[in-house]
């Protein structure tokens, strides 16, 4: 029997199960006042013991010598966990980490080739992170369009080595037209009506490519498919569920 609830209702519902799952990632280091420095989003997949992030979320170093870590903070007052790098895919701008301690909910990936331009998803991250409080914040909109990472540039001096390498080996990202902001990016893109998760924001990386021409970037939001944090799990010899 179909659903009888509105999709705002099942939105809402949705919310309140998928928020435990929901991490801040960031670094910890306990002389630094504060000593948490959240400035990304990731997700609890798999076994309740991996997340999934944007690779550009990772630090590139740590301040071992004051005992900086790597830290995921678990939201609905599950604290922070230590974390290590499991594997990272800079191609597609996707990072999988493992935290310390009990196992957390865990998010169902879903199948981004069945996305379709007008489909309406949601996404739950820490907008400006510690700015606004580390609270799970959600936003939603369409899929406006689904686009190769890299468009041609005007002319040869706009493109850099980074540039060209993406040019040969250009994959598709959902453009979306719900504004995100620093700190949604690692933020699941999920189905409101089951949660199950499509694409993983990404404000940086997809940016950098799509809008050099600009001055400044605009407030256009994009999303990697989940199939390329799929195919990390699966090197990773993990499942999904």
């Amino acid at each position: 029997m179909p659903s009888q609830q509105t999709p705002a209702a099942e939105l809402a519902d949705t919310i309140e199960r998928i928020k435990p799952a929901i991490v801040g990632v960031g670094t910890m280091q306990h002389t630094r006042r504060p000593p948490g420095k959240f400035v990304g989003t990731g997700f609890i997949v798999a076994d309740g013991l991996h997340v999934l992030t944007n690779a550009h979320v990772i630090p590139e170093s740590f301040d071992e010598g004051s005992h900086e870590f790597l830290a995921v903070l678990a939201s609905q007052g599950e604290g922070v966990r230590k974390a290590r790098v499991v594997k990272v895919d800079p191609d597609h701008d996707v990072a999988l980490l493992r935290i310390e301690g009990a196992r957390l909910p865990a998010l169902r990936l879903g199948n981004s080739r069945h996305v379709r331009e007008g489909q309406l998803y949601a996404f739950t991250g820490f907008p400006i992170g510690m700015v606004l409080g580390m609270r799970p914040v959600t936003h939603r909109g369409i899929v406006s369009a689904i686009t190769p990472i890299v468009i041609p540039q005007l002319s040869a001096r706009q493109l850099d080595s980074e540039m060209i390498r993406r040019l040969r080996t250009p994959f598709e990202v959902f453009q979306l037209d719900a504004t995100a902001y620093p700190g949604n990016s690692g933020s699941p893109l999920y189905d409101p009506a089951n949660g199950q998760v499509v694409g993983i924001l990404n404000l940086v990386f997809v940016k950098e490519s799509k809008e050099a021409v600009l001055e400044k970037p605009s407030g256009i939001s994009y999303a990697i498919p989940i199939e390329h944090a799929r195919a990390l799990l699966h090197s990773a010899g993990l499942r999904e569920d």
